[in-house]
């Protein structure tokens, strides 16, 4: 093998390796990133598209970002891919429209953002106003029109719900409640809060799973204020190009959600104490469409059988080239210096600086001086000192 052809060789190897570890990250697949607001059911939802998403393909959650903007933010900005949020609040918060908008038309609002709304998940979380049920009985409250007559009640909201457009300020202007003067708080302690008699009136969900428990009357909205607020999924538009294994778990959850499954699954969380992912794992103990039990072939077959076929392959020949770049370059200079092949001194030796070489067929080793043990010297035709294998230089 002539030099030119060594270096040629070494030259394809280092090639081949600058191409794998180039090509590496983009051939390894990004997670799909899903995102959800700082409250329970945003949570559960988020736990559950993980675990479809993740039956296609790599995804992850990144829990609790904070309200609407910042979900809003997060999403245009790239930060994250997808996350639940309602019809209503697209429509309101982030379109700034007032008038009902189906899912077409948002979607057709949508686009110049990049955004899509789909994957409509089966129920409506409207907002709702909440009384304590003895308050509500003792002065015969049924709708919020009837807290007008009340202004000495305390109301007690969240901080997201008094800056929405479509919360306090435009509900107050709906049922002239300009007289009551509502404090902010969080929503996870609102239900304390008026449980112990500190507010009489607060926001509420309608899949609030702590309705129950804590005996909270839901006033009923007479003049049509709040929007319909259908649980979707809004995300970039090219996700489910992008990743499309992934989204083909995701839609299996569509329409598979009533507000009773809500709001089961939410009580799981905020009444038994179960965590986000646990309450989630309830959607597939229930029994769904996503989660029968697949066959042998659907199990060899399944969507990420293209994706674990392609990061074998390039943990394989990663390793391969690594080794034929270590071992070719090793194997050339033992053919071309076969003591290095056939001579071991040792470094406790006293020859142990001595310059080795082999000579003849035979390939014995021949120390430039005359050692006095056979630790010095290992040769291949294992001579004994004082033979004709061995000579001085």
């Amino acid at each position: 093998m002539t030099v030119v052809r060594i270096r040629a060789l070494i030259a394809l190897v280092v090639l081949a390796l600058v191409t794998v570890w180039w090509t590496a990250p983009t051939l390894a697949e990004t997670p799909l990133k899903i995102g959800s607001k700082r409250f329970t059911e945003s949570y559960v939802l988020g736990e559950i598209l993980l675990e479809l998403a993740r039956r296609g393909g790599p995804a992850e959650h990144r829990m609790g970002l904070g309200n609407t903007a910042i979900l809003y933010a997060a999403l245009t900005a790239g930060s994250i891919d997808v996350y639940p949020e309602y019809t209503g609040t697209i429509a309101r918060e982030i379109l700034k429209r007032e008038d009902a908008l189906d899912l077409a038309a948002l979607n057709a609002a949508l686009a110049p953002l990049g955004l899509a709304a789909s994957v409509p998940l089966g129920f409506n979380n409207t907002y709702a106003m909440g009384v304590r049920e003895d308050i509500a009985a003792k002065l015969g409250l049924r709708s919020i029109a009837d807290l007008a007559a009340h202004p000495q009640l305390r109301a007690g909201f969240s901080h997201e719900f008094l800056a929405r457009k479509d919360g306090w300020a435009g509900l107050a202007r709906t049922y002239g409640l300009a007289a009551v003067r509502p404090a902010g708080l969080d929503h996870g302690l609102a239900y304390a809060a008026l449980e112990a008699g500190r507010i009489d009136v607060m926001d509420v969900y309608s899949t609030d799973a702590k309705v129950l428990r804590y005996r909270v009357r839901t006033l009923a909205d007479d003049r049509g204020f709040f929007p319909r607020y259908d649980a979707v999924l809004l995300h970039r538009a090219d996700v489910p190009a992008r990743f499309p294994q992934q989204w083909r778990g995701i839609t299996t959850l569509a329409g598979t959600l009533d507000e009773a499954r809500m709001t089961r699954l939410n009580a799981a969380a905020e009444l038994e104490g179960r965590s986000f992912a646990q309450a989630a794992s309830l959607y597939f103990a229930e029994g769904t469409a996503a989660t029968k039990r697949r066959t042998f072939l659907e199990v060899l077959l399944a969507p990420d059988l293209a994706r674990l076929t392609r990061e074998h392959l390039l943990l394989v020949f990663g390793s391969v080239a690594a080794s034929v770049l270590a071992g070719v370059p090793l194997g050339i200079a033992a053919a071309r210096r076969r003591w290095l092949a056939c001579c071991r001194p040792f470094r406790r030796s006293p020859c142990w600086r001595s310059r080795w070489r082999c000579s003849g067929r035979s390939a014995s080793c021949r120390p430039r001086s005359r050692c006095s043990s056979t630790d010095c010297c290992r040769s291949c035709a294992t001579p004994t000192p004082g033979s004709s294998a061995w000579a001085t230089g």
